[in-house]
């Protein structure tokens, strides 16, 4: 049995934040009723080329990434006789997920107010780009945009001094991805406190907010030294070596992140002195001297391909890797054994990451066409 079965969540969501963070809440066994606008349905439905499918079938890739284990339902919010069909399946939902802008659902009487006024164990979960409040509440927000207004490309990409350098965003929209599991997070500590005392909540998430949060070790980086951290490309602001070095063929990662590891990899270099010298001893020492450390490492690894050293490394416990296409990502072997591809309705797509007793935390539900169980899931309330 998974943790949320006989848990239903309403989800008025779309594009991606929201329905990452419904996805996660269906692999964990939720009944997720996606609503959509008929005709049209979610944003990333037309988000293609990729497409899979045919003719009045085909959907984009992009939409299938993010909308496994749900059942759709399209339902116009602008008619009455919708708004009051979608506000009967929040009477029985115990969770509501939307990214509408401020204030906008309030007109369809679909607001946390009237429905936690009719339902008052409901988790009202409200995604935006800045917030319920403040002085850019009103702003819609995409993830491009916020990567860069967060400061998140300020520290991606290659340095101003470099050929081609400057700021780069991720390249998956991580700030939605974060703020959908950032909130999916936050609705089940609602569920569990809902469980003491029988109330449900109203959670506000900010793809601002989760992109200043996702700053980590650099925001805190700032906030002791006074500094912006600038862009230094593949290198690690804190760790030594902790790159893609060249080697005969293509690069490599070497990711030290001790003074043992560092040992190790200075007697698999053939200079284990160098854990020993002043220069190089310490991390610290090693941020300091870092151009030397570094050209003397890459002299040495340019001297054998790439899967010697990562053979080499393997064995000597440094933590090492290639750098992978998606496709060879995907066909690793480990990425095999651990069933991360699933074949669902003639698709093959990523499975879920989480596993939990052993148990595989990801819905075999294909992601649902337009509308597919809008009879279905209205005939459950008794309308037509």
């Amino acid at each position: 049995m998974k943790p949320l079965e006989g848990i239903r969540v309403l989800d008025l969501s779309r594009v991606l934040a929201g329905p990452w963070c419904t996805q996660l809440l269906a692999d964990l066994g939720a009944d997720v009723i996606k609503i959509e606008r008929p005709g049209v349905g979610d944003d990333t439905r037309h988000w293609g080329p990729p497409w899979s499918g045919d003719g009045d079938s085909r959907v984009a890739a992009y939409f299938l990434a993010c909308n496994r284990g749900k059942r759709s339902a399209a339902i116009d919010l602008a008619r009455d006789e919708g708004a009051a069909q979608v506000r009967a399946i929040a009477d029985k939902s115990d969770i509501v997920v939307e990214n509408f802008k401020v204030g906008a659902l309030r007109r369809y009487g679909l607001d946390s107010a009237t429905l936690r006024a009719r339902n008052p164990r409901l988790v009202y979960a409200s995604i935006t780009g800045f917030g319920q409040d403040g002085p850019r509440s009103g702003q819609a927000g995409y993830d491009f945009m916020i990567q860069g207004q967060a400061g998140l490309m300020s520290i991606t990409g290659l340095p101003d001094e470099v050929e081609n350098g400057g700021p780069l965003r991720a390249g998956v929209a991580i700030v939605d991805l974060f703020t959908g599991m950032y909130t999916a997070s936050a609705i089940l500590a609602a569920l569990v406190r809902r469980g003491t005392t029988g109330e449900g909540a109203v959670i506000d998430s900010a793809l601002f907010d989760c992109g200043l949060a996702m700053l980590a070790n650099q925001a805190s980086n700032y906030l002791v030294s006074g500094h912006s951290p600038g862009r230094q490309g593949n290198s690690h602001p804190n760790l030594v070596p902790y790159q893609p070095f060249v080697c005969a063929d293509k690069a490599l990662i070497i990711a030290v992140g001790n003074d043992r590891q560092f040992a190790a990899l200075a007697s698999l270099l053939g200079h284990p002195e160098w854990a020993s010298d002043p220069a190089f001893a310490t991390n610290a020492a090693r941020i300091a001297n870092r151009a030397d450390l570094v050209a003397r490492i890459e002299a040495i690894t340019r001297t054998r391909p790439a899967a010697y050293w990562f053979e080499a490394c393997e064995r000597a416990g440094i933590p090492a890797g290639p750098i992978n296409s998606i496709a060879q990502a995907l066909d690793d072997p480990q990425a095999t054994h651990r069933a991360m591809l699933r074949e669902m309705d003639g698709m093959r797509l990523l499975g879920g990451p989480v596993r939990l007793d052993g148990e595989r935390m990801d819905s075999t539900r294909p992601p649902p066409r337009l509308g597919q169980h809008t009879a279905e899931i209205l005939a459950e309330l008794g309308a037509s």
